[in-house]
């Protein structure tokens, strides 16, 4: 199998906002889509990690927009596996529309996970092994996001729709919590240009997360989610950050 695979995606008004413009949940959905069908395709996809009670999980993801495309627009989208680290599994992507031009890029941290303790399984235990390839045009792997306290918060439960087949949050659900903290109003007049979520730990059904956010100076939104683990006692536990670069449209 190629080590760099690329798949096509017609991009309808499912999967755009109410302006015609590509969501950033759908452009996260199609990063994640190419990755398992790539990854199946090495012999490393959902069926083939469930018979071995692991399944795959994002750490990081950072992702750089040119512009975001429009319903009625295809793309295509390229990824490829980098070489895997003592930790993790580093994945780039690249899409393109229909003219070649490059319309945004990504690479996300993945690891594997033991489905019944819920624990991260270093590779070099997982027998899992994934060949991976540079291209010189990766991405830097995303560090952590160390937020101070934000100005603003909101208290949000997981619901069964947040759900995926790993029981758990979908990683694209996250950018769509992020999108919700913004009116239409300003979403009309910005674009996101690039953002960086860092997902600690994983959000379940049932679970309230307070949101807390604050735009800063030059655009650039931060989103800092925790879970409060003993009710009353004030101890939290962190459930993703992120940061997010926005660009006003408006000359």
């Amino acid at each position: 199998m190629e080590p760099i695979y690329q798949q096509q995606f017609h991009i309808n008004d499912a999967a755009v906002d109410c302006f015609g413009r590509l969501k950033p949940s759908m452009l996260l959905f199609y990063v994640q889509e190419v990755a398992g069908t790539h990854a199946a395709s090495l012999g490393a996809g959902f069926d083939a990690l469930m018979a071995k009670d692991l399944f795959w999980a994002i750490l990081r993801t950072r992702v750089q927009i040119t512009r975001l495309p429009h319903s009625g627009e295809t793309i295509r989208v390229e990824t490829w596996p980098m070489p895997t680290s003592r930790v993790a599994y580093p994945r780039s992507v690249v899409a393109y529309d229909e003219s070649g031009s490059e319309i945004f890029r990504a690479i996300s941290l993945w690891c594997l996970m033991d489905k019944n303790t819920r624990t991260m399984v270093l590779p070099g235990k997982s027998g899992v092994l994934v060949n991976g390839t540079l291209r010189g045009n990766e991405l830097a792997v995303p560090g952590s996001l160390a937020i101070k306290a934000l100005e603003n918060s909101v208290s949000r439960p997981v619901r069964f729709s947040d759900l995926d087949r790993n029981g758990h949050m979908n990683n694209t659900r996250y950018m769509e919590w992020i999108s919700d903290l913004l009116p239409a109003a300003f979403h009309h007049s910005h674009t996101p240009t690039e953002f960086t979520i860092c997902y600690h730990s994983e959000a379940m059904e049932g679970e309230a997360l307070e949101v807390h956010h604050e735009m800063k100076e030059q655009g650039i939104f931060q989103v800092d989610a925790w879970r409060e683990i003993e009710p009353g006692a004030n101890c939290h536990h962190r459930v993703f950050v992120a940061q997010v670069q926005y660009r006003s449209d408006i000359l």
